[in-house]
């Protein structure tokens, strides 16, 4: 008997991860032995959260989830799925309009190395017009998150927000007290 370990990249931006994600990743856990969560590090996209803060979110995201892993890369992703080990890249398809694009990097992807299949799933369905665009757009104006987005991302996003509000330190040198005369 012959028993195959089927390994998985779910790829994207996380920025951040939101409960569609998970979604998304709990049903490739169903199909696949192993899924690697794979945060593409693109220096052109102004990110809320660095690559290192995104790894730590989703691994405290992800932790009882004891077959998926984190990882980053750069570059092609059919180049890193054989990196990896990867025989299936993992894309979530939220409404009709993400089909064609994704429908095109699936059909580059494959004719970059064809041993990568491409899997689209979709997310439930109150998920299906969730992304992390919206929710950072939603989180800025003041709006609750708490159901769009595991609990370690509404804190984090509560921190940033904290951080960015609060005043900045000093920067100039203190001028001497005058002297009473």
């Amino acid at each position: 008997m012959n028993v195959r370990h089927t390994r998985a990249v779910f790829p994207g931006s996380f920025d951040p991860i939101t409960n569609g994600h998970l979604d998304i990743l709990d049903r490739a856990l169903k199909v696949f032995d192993e899924v690697i969560v794979a945060i593409l590090v693109n220096s052109e996209k102004q990110a809320l959260f660095s690559v290192a803060e995104r790894v730590e979110i989703i691994r405290a995201a992800c932790r009882s989830r004891r077959r998926v892993r984190v990882d980053t890369f750069s570059g092609l992703l059919v180049d890193y799925a054989v990196k990896a080990g990867a025989s299936v890249i993992v894309r979530g398809l939220r409404a009709i309009s993400d089909f064609e694009y994704e429908f095109q990097m699936a059909l580059m992807n494959r004719r970059l190395d064809p041993s990568i299949e491409t899997v689209f799933m979709m997310p439930a369905e109150s998920y299906s017009y969730l992304s992390s665009r919206m929710v950072k757009e939603v989180f800025r104006l003041g709006g609750d998150v708490g159901a769009l987005v595991p609990p370690v991302v509404e804190k984090r996003l509560r921190e940033r927000a904290a951080a960015l509000r609060s005043p900045l330190p000093a920067t100039r040198p203190r001028l001497p007290r005058r002297r009473k005369r």
